[in-house]
């Protein structure tokens, strides 16, 4: 039966007029961050004060029932009379306000009503408490109704909304029935049905599942189809296919097209940043400056509607092309879209980060039956640290306070108040300082956010807007960041390369932040093809003890790879020198003479990856060998991504020998199947560099009795390492080499940590490889 929460139907019947997103001080309402205020709230009413009331209301149609249910904030009794009460956490001065938004009452009107309902009320009051998050202040509305006058506005916003029920109601019938027929569609390969069982079992079950998934398993197939058979049995509602880069999103929207070659209809669309789809030269998402968005809620309903009802696959060119007919938003549009769509392919951060998060589907904070399928999981652990940290500069503070003078020179007082406390830090820092308390820093930062909240309010245009919006979201992020800070965050100030000064929440831990989110969905199926330790990724990525974790078996045979490592070369960064490079350089060359084809050779980094190409050049040029040479280069844009690997789609006599940094772009994700791509050599663990934040990691974790060097550098390192090795072998029918160069790889530290289908493995030294992979090449 369709439902919807009393939230998302107030905001979606009754919004109007503009975007206008010049700084948050015009979006009256603050979401996740206004939770600890009502709590607070809550706790004072006294006892007789009933919090986070769940109610649940059902219309009856013909064919079905709908289901409106949400949490009132609060229901108490005063003068005999029961009221509802509804906090809305605010930026802005609540004094200013003299009549609540409607929006809210709204929404309070909704739960008036079904508690009314339910308890026989002959009248019902409702109570609007608006409270500005920073100074805590408050300001009340009440209204009082008969339930014959509630009712009939209940009645009546449940009818503009039944044209949207109808059509959910009748799509999902029609998708549930072509599920039911719906087969796996390939032959499975051996091990792949009892995988394929397996995630089905972990969503029936409501739970989670850590899947280590080799390449040549077929991991995306073998994960949504049983989400979809789960869905076709009203085992979850919806898929949402998260991925961390476009590659692999490919990679999911192909195997839904193969599904609905085989009969299956469900609504789909890839969720595309708001950059690649503003269709203006300069993105300023408010009326004076985007035709889009003057009027882009009146119109916009409309326009959803209308697309619905013509496909089913929603890409980014007829996301352009609908938005420009109904002259709305392409992106806030998709979003709406995605409302009523049962697949959603998007990265990470519409699921996760708290500050880009669906709040359509996430912000009442109540579970859904959503099914969240993450691949690539192993990107997650540092894309989440990123997602709930935030930092501040003090450089930015003096700026602001050069800008806000000739506008506002109270603001202007407030950045120096600030910037001064900055410059006490930095007196106090040598390399890094954490600190327990910084919550005098805290009040100041709340007082300018406040001031410059309505500042920006009042002055909509002036020129330096965008700048002084930019740093205002900054300051908001800190503030919003910190209120989740607890013993799983450290706190700390550095001076930073680039020569600036800033302070950091740095969230080492996201494993609970992370469960907040995963507690949303009703199963989730963190998958990749290396997801070794996996104790390291479940400690990591949720905080839950009883999470399944299953190793799929590769279905590559041993033949296939030669797979060794060479025990003469260390790549310590005290041990580098033009030495060590001639060693390396020496195994690339008779690694590629032994056969022409395409080859990769990955380091831990730029300088040591130029360093060796330009000593592997010059041995080239003395004895003319026949190899083409690419270098992967820092920040290459899309287009020059491209051009990098369409050299691997020519055919020539030469071969060609691509260096590249270990974790970068070419390090995971690319698919160069067959004789693109006959061998990778791999130099080195991969360890991050030192630095103070992957210190401060290893001090937090060996803090906490566990391995602060394997958390914070030999882990992450692996993985770069799996990921650059696992791009050779991608199907049943290729066949090539991976050499990893660096003797730590042979101490049983490491030897532990690598996947079942290494145990053939060779240990070589320079003298040896040549006659390794020749004899290799031979058995071809």
């Amino acid at each position: 039966m369709p439902n919807v929460s009393v939230r998302n139907l107030v905001e979606f019947i009754f919004r109007s007029g503009d975007i206008d997103n010049r700084g948050r001080a015009n979006s009256p309402e603050a979401m996740q961050e206004g939770l600890r205020i009502h709590r607070k709230i809550q706790k004072s009413m006294g006892t007789s004060y009933q919090a986070e009331v769940p109610l649940k209301y059902a219309k009856k149609y013909d064919e079905y029932d709908l289901v409106i249910e949400g949490r009132a904030d609060g229901i108490f009794m005063e003068d005999q009379k029961t009221f509802v009460d509804e906090i809305k956490g605010m930026y802005q001065k609540v004094e200013s306000f003299t009549e609540p938004i409607f929006v809210h009452q709204a929404q309070a009107m909704c739960y008036a009503f079904i508690f009314a309902n339910d308890h026989a009320l002959d009248e019902i009051g409702v109570q609007m408490t608006y409270v500005n998050l920073d100074t805590e202040e408050k300001k009340y509305f009440r209204f009082e109704y008969s339930f014959e006058e509630i009712q009939t506005w209940f009645e009546e916003t449940l009818l503009a909304y039944k044209k949207w029920s109808d059509f959910e109601y009748h799509w999902k019938q029609k998708r549930n029935a072509s599920i039911k027929p719906l087969e796996f569609p390939f032959p499975y390969r051996e091990g792949q049905k009892k995988l394929v069982a397996d995630v089905y079992r972990t969503i029936a079950r409501g739970k989670t599942l850590f899947l280590q998934a080799p390449t040549g398993v077929g991991k995306t197939i073998s994960t949504f189809f049983p989400a979809v058979k789960a869905v076709g049995e009203n085992k979850g509602d919806r898929i949402f296919y998260l991925t961390a880069k476009t590659i692999t999103a490919s990679v999911a929207k192909e195997t839904y097209d193969l599904l609905q070659t085989n009969g299956y209809q469900a609504k789909l669309i890839q969720l595309t940043a708001k950059e690649k789809l503003c269709p203006c030269e300069t993105m300023e998402c408010n009326p004076v400056q985007c035709p889009y968005a003057k009027g882009h809620f009146d119109r916009v309903n409309d326009a959803v509607f209308d697309i619905l009802q013509h496909g089913n696959v929603f890409t980014r060119e007829e996301i352009l092309a609908q938005a420009e007919r109904y002259q709305v938003c392409p992106f806030e549009m998709a979003l709406d879209i995605s409302s009523w769509c049962d697949d959603i392919i998007c990265d990470y951060n519409y699921v996760f980060d708290p500050h880009v998060y669906l709040k359509r589907f996430f912000a009442e904070g109540t579970r859904g039956d959503y099914i969240f399928l993450v691949d690539e999981a192993h990107n997650l652990v540092d894309r989440s640290r990123e997602m709930y940290s935030a930092e501040l500069y003090k450089e930015d503070f003096l700026t602001m306070k050069r800008i806000l003078k000739q506008y506002h020179p109270y603001l202007s007082k407030l950045c120096e108040k600030c910037n001064k406390t900055m410059l006490e830090y930095k007196r106090e820092c040598e390399t890094y300082r954490t600190y327990e308390d910084i919550g005098g820093f805290l009040y100041s930062l709340m007082r300018l956010a406040t001031e410059l909240n309505e500042f920006q309010k009042k002055h909509p245009e002036y020129p330096e807007r965008k700048e002084v919006t930019e740093f205002y979201f900054a300051l908001r992020n800190f503030l919003e960041i910190y209120d989740l800070t607890a013993e799983k965050y450290v706190i700390y100030t550095e001076q930073t390369e680039d020569g600036r000064f800033r302070i950091k929440l740095f969230n080492v831990d996201p494993s609970e932040n992370l469960q907040n989110c995963i507690d949303k969905a009703r199963a989730t199926i963190f998958f990749s093809a290396t997801l070794l330790p996996i104790q390291y990724y479940k400690r990591l990525l949720s905080t839950r003890t009883d999470n399944y974790a299953v190793y799929a078996h590769s279905v590559f045979e041993k033949e296939q790879s030669l797979i060794a490592f060479g025990n003469d070369v260390s790549t310590k960064y005290t041990e580098r020198g033009r030495a060590s490079y001639e060693k390396i350089a020496e195994y690339l060359i008779r690694v590629v003479m032994e056969k022409q084809g395409n080859y990769m050779a990955f380091f831990p980094s730029y300088r040591m990856m130029q360093d060796v190409a330009a000593v592997f050049e010059e041995r080239c040029e003395e004895s003319t060998l026949p190899v083409k040479m690419l270098l992967q280069t820092n920040h290459m844009n899309e287009a020059q991504r491209e051009e990098f690997l369409a050299q691997f789609e020519e055919q020539t006599d030469d071969s060609l020998l691509a260096f590249c940094v270990m974790g970068g772009i070419f390090g995971e994700g690319i698919d160069l199947k067959e004789d693109r791509l006959i061998g990778a050599i791999v130099v080195g663990t991969g360890l991050p560099q030192v630095s103070n934040e992957q210190e401060i990691l290893k001090n937090y974790y060996d803090s906490n009795d566990e391995s602060g060097f394997d958390y914070a550098y030999r882990y992450p390192g692996l993985n770069k390492v799996l990921q650059a090795a696992g791009r050779v072998i991608r199907t049943t029918s290729d066949r090539g080499i991976m050499i990893l160069l660096d003797r730590r790889f042979l101490s049983h530290e490491y030897k532990g940590l690598f996947p079942i289908e290494w145990e053939h493995a060779r240990t070589v030294n320079c003298e040896q490889i040549s006659e390794v992979v020749r004899k290799f090449w031979q058995n071809d």
